[in-house]
């Protein structure tokens, strides 16, 4: 028999099946290799992104540093200048140097004094704080003394300052009475024509007893040196003439005007009175200059105030 012969188509079919297992079986091994080359090539494209970058940081890394190496020898050759500058300085400032430790030890020396002086102070301090302490002490316990002594002098002088001012203005009222009284009498002189003076006397003696008024009718005969007069005819004709209606306000106020103390108003006396009491009730009349008092002189008995001060921290008396 032929070869062609002795094939036959089982056997045929089984090796073409086993053909077909065995490149199966290749194929999947060349696929599986496939599929590791694949996966070496993506992490071999890693690594090389991964370098590259590494690269480039490494690039900036090396610019920078010789950024910072070119800055540094500018430094250093600031540093290097600045040193022989110094060194330059140093040259010129030794002898400053060795005065001002010169004056350094003088000062020092300066120091150590004042500050035993200050200390010779302090203590000093120290002991008058105590003595002023002690002193206060003996002041707060005696206070009211020294302020009932204060107070018993001041009231002395006080008094004796208002009964000298008292005198005074008497005097001075007395004074200014008597000139006012005269310039009246003058003016009334001036005024009154020779008929009216004629009949003003004649009616001053011509006047009866009934004329006379007295203040005090009433009273008794124990209290007769308290009684006052004047002619009724005369109080009228100067209260019409100065136009003065308040009569019990103006015999009052011409009592003061009695000045031979006679208890006896004149005709002069309350023409005086008059005038003084038209000026008093009108305030644009100004009334005449008078003479101002004569400065009291200082008597050689009058004593010195004592004054004591007390003093608000301390209550020092002086």
């Amino acid at each position: 028999m032929s070869e062609t012969g002795t094939i036959t188509p089982e056997t045929q079919i089984k090796k073409l099946t086993e053909d077909l297992a065995e490149e199966t079986e290749r194929l999947l091994k060349l696929y599986a290799a496939y599929e590791v080359q694949e996966k070496e090539l993506l992490d071999t494209k890693a690594e090389v992104e991964v370098l590259e970058k590494e690269i480039v940081e490494r690039e900036i890394e090396k610019e920078s540093l010789e950024a910072l190496l070119t800055e540094k020898d500018a430094r250093i050759r600031d540093l290097e200048l600045k040193a022989s500058k110094t060194g330059k300085q140093v040259e010129h400032l030794e002898p400053e140097l060795q005065k001002m430790e010169e004056k350094f030890a003088r000062e020092k020396d300066r120091l150590g004094k004042v500050f035993s002086i200050a200390e010779e102070l302090d203590n000093d301090l120290r002991l008058a704080v105590v003595e002023l302490q002690t002193r206060d002490e003996w002041y707060m316990s005696h206070m009211s003394l020294f302020e009932d002594l204060n107070k018993a002098i001041k009231r002395r002088y006080e008094m004796i300052e208002a009964a000298a001012e008292a005198e005074r203005q008497s005097q001075h009222m007395g004074r200014a009475i008597t000139e006012r009284m005269d310039e009246m009498v003058e003016a009334r002189a001036a005024e009154m024509t020779l008929d009216e003076a004629t009949n003003i006397e004649s009616t001053d003696s011509e006047s009866t007893p009934s004329e006379v008024v007295s203040a005090g009718d009433g009273d008794d005969e124990g209290d007769e040196e308290d009684e006052w007069n004047w002619s009724e005819s005369v109080l009228t004709g100067v209260m019409d003439k100065n136009g003065i209606t308040d009569r019990e306000g103006f015999i009052e106020f011409a009592k003061s005007y009695d000045m031979d103390g006679n208890r006896y108003l004149k005709g002069s006396e309350l023409g005086a009175a008059a005038a003084d009491f038209v000026a008093k009730d009108s305030p644009a009349e100004e009334p005449p200059a008078e003479e101002e008092p004569a400065a009291e002189e200082p008597s050689a008995d009058k004593e010195p105030e004592v004054v004591w001060k007390t003093s608000g921290d301390s209550g020092e008396t002086q």
